[in-house]
């Protein structure tokens, strides 16, 4: 998610239009400097051992380069595979990129590559690459950066799969990093320049150190704490709660004078087994309210706003609400209870409800309908928050003002609380390095959004960035593994044309924004869920390809993606897209498209922005699943009863 802008460049900027510069220096990126190789060669293990009782060996069977592999045989949990310490190699502050090419043995599965660390006994488990299709046809990299946040005294890089228990191959291991550049301190803070509102970013430990810390004292005046504060984190067993992960960035903030905006104390995702494992209602209201009594209490007012409850909003349900754990033992009350304990606890805090997609309409309107009737309850509801995770071209600033019109007059604030723009369209994209034109159209779009947010001062009362640079985004794994660049900031936390469009938009010049359609259509890439409620339609039949991941698993439940592809000469006006489950897996909730299920067939309709494929278009559906026992990927699909190749 890179240009490089040096020092000495920045001065040119205000003479040079932003793309030259760009291209000017872009060839003077520094060679990485490597810390670490595994190529096998020498017919050892070369330091890799088994998370379990795998068995790991050096192999001539295949190889990525030269003559040997390492071979991975002997697996019983999809969490077992080869990991090596990197705690003597790996420096705290730096960002290491981290490459390693696997192969399966048989079969195919998705693949990712992780970090464990402990400190005093205590695991953390980070992923650096999401799941990536792996198969036995051909090696596939897996690359990704990470940066050491904390002390340990423990830290390994590992491999594992997603749904399989398969034997696999791993060959031409590397870790390496670019030495750091100092910020830029010749450009003006973000801060001084968007005066109307806090604009803050959303961080991890990473964030605080070093030049991090320098970039994100210097250009933000507040803080989200982007996984820290979550259930799963703060409380990962009933009634021992813990702030290691948390104090460090809220310390941070305080020192620098920086608000905190506290996220999340409910949400359906997060939340560990425990709290929903034999709950009727009153259990399950008793543990969610010495949840939040204990959170909020241990900042008290050094947190001023949070977001009590997070993505709640299902528009494709009759009623609007997602069908989550929490709504289907408790209906709306955990949604009251959430609330009225949180402003016990926290009376100065603003207290927000959290979504995403909420400038699409059917969505927007849900969560509106909810929080008049929850505030006409007495339900303390202070403000909305709009994520605003958006791409290059959606959504348009019309659809954006429209959310932001839709709640003024009901008493509550809006903050702008998750937004980056990610360079791709669509799930099925992958760039090797960030094309200048999406570059440009990304700066065009933070320039016209943060336009609109200031025009909209006297309702929008924060703007938080869902990130501080494109070194440590979540979208480099989310919906597929694949580098972005959302941010204001490059991966050496320089300023890009996007950081112009917010502070001085004459840098990128007076090119309209791609923004301005009025397209009302989420991007796949954009959405965290369910988009706007689907209309099937019909039309012919062509030749067809469907490509099928598993983007995520976790016990008992999957997320996938399917993407349908038309490899004919004609148009397909409408599609119904078939296949069959063979492991027991049921579809929970399904986006871009509508969904039914009859025993093991599962039925995909178009939604009204996606049923025209144009020969060669393709259109991609997300859903949830559950499963039990293995997670098998089906093996034959059809669009409008046609036969579909499997890629």
């Amino acid at each position: 998610m890179r240009a490089l802008m040096r020092l000495a460049l920045a001065t040119l900027v205000a003479a040079v239009p932003f793309a030259a510069v760009v291209a000017a220096h872009a060839a003077d990126d520094p060679t990485p400097i490597t810390v670490l190789t595994s190529d096998f060669e020498d017919g050892t293990v070369q330091g890799w051992a088994g998370r379990s009782a795998e068995t790991l060996a050096a192999s001539a069977t295949v190889a990525h380069g030269g003559t040997r592999s390492l071979s991975i045989t002997g697996r019983t949990a999809t969490w077992q595979g080869p990991s090596l310490s990197v705690l003597d190699t790996f420096e705290k502050g730096t960002s290491y990129t981290i490459s390693a090419w696997v192969r399966m043995a048989e079969g195919s599965d998705n693949a990712r590559l992780s970090v464990e660390r402990r400190t005093a006994g205590t695991a953390t488990y980070e992923t650096v690459v999401g799941n990536t299709a792996v198969t036995s046809g051909g090696w596939v990299n897996l690359t990704g950066r990470y940066t050491l946040a904390t002390d340990v005294d423990f830290l390994s890089v590992y491999i594992e799969t997603a749904s399989t228990t398969g034997s696999f191959y791993l060959d031409d291991v590397t870790a390496s990093y670019v030495p750091a550049l100092p910020i830029q301190t010749d450009i003006p803070a973000v801060k001084s320049v968007v005066t109307e509102f806090p604009v803050g970013a959303a961080i991890t430990g990473a964030e605080i150190i070093g030049t991090h810390g320098d970039l994100l004292a210097r250009h933000f005046t507040s803080v989200t704490p982007g996984n820290a504060l979550k259930w799963d984190a703060t409380e990962p067993t009933e009634n021992a709660f813990t702030y290691t992960q948390a104090d460090p960035l809220i310390a941070f903030a305080t020192a620098h004078g920086m608000k905190v905006r506290g996220h999340t104390l409910v949400w359906h995702n997060q939340t560990p087994a425990w709290v929903f494992a034999n709950a009727d209602k009153a259990t399950l209201l008793a543990r969610l309210e010495n949840h939040i009594r204990n959170v909020a209490a241990h900042y008290g007012t050094t947190i001023g706003v949070w977001d009590v409850v997070n993505e709640v909003i299902d528009e494709s349900q009759s009623d609007g609400m997602r069908r989550s754990t929490w709504y289907t033992v408790t209906g709306l009350d955990y949604i009251r209870t959430a609330f009225r304990v949180a402003r016990e606890v926290a009376p100065a805090a603003k207290l927000c409800i959290n979504d995403y997609n909420t400038n699409v309409a059917a969505k927007r309107d849900a969560l509106y309908n909810l929080v008049v009737q929850l505030k006409g309850e007495g339900v303390p509801i202070d403000c909305v928050g709009h994520q605003m995770h958006v791409n290059v071209s959606w959504p348009s600033i019309a659809d954006t003002e429209a959310m932001l019109k839709k709640f003024q007059g009901i008493g509550v604030e809006q903050q702008i609380t998750e937004m980056d723009v990610s360079i791709y369209t669509s799930s099925g994209e992958s760039f090797p390095t960030p094309p200048a034109d999406r570059l440009l159209a990304q700066a065009y779009m933070y320039r016209d959004m943060f336009a609109l947010f200031r025009r909209y001062a006297a309702d929008v009362t924060s703007v938080t960035l869902w990130g501080l640079a494109d070194d440590n985004t979540w979208l480099d794994t989310y919906p597929v593994a694949r580098k972005d660049a959302p941010l204001l900031f490059d991966t050496r936390l320089q300023a890009k044309s996007a950081y112009w469009g917010v502070v001085d938009p004459t840098k990128i010049g007076t090119s309209p924004s791609p923004s301005a359609s009025t397209s009302t259509s989420p991007s796949p890439s954009a959405s965290t869920g369910t988009s706007p409620s689907p209309s099937a339609s019909t039309g012919t039949s062509a030749s067809c390809a469907v490509t099928y991941r598993v983007t995520g698993s976790w016990t008992g439940g999957f997320q996938a993606d399917v993407k349908i592809a038309n490899t004919g000469a004609t148009a397909i006006s409408g599609w119904k897209l078939g296949w069959q489950f063979t492991g027991g897996q049921t579809v929970s909730q399904l986006w871009n498209g509508s969904v039914t299920q009859s025993g093991s067939a599962v039925t995909v309709t178009n939604a009204a922005w996606n049923g025209a494929l144009p020969a060669g278009g393709s259109a991609s559906v997300g859903f949830l699943g559950s499963w039990t026992g293995s997670n098998p990927v089906p093996s034959a699909f059809t669009v409008n009863g046609t036969a579909c190749a499997v890629l």
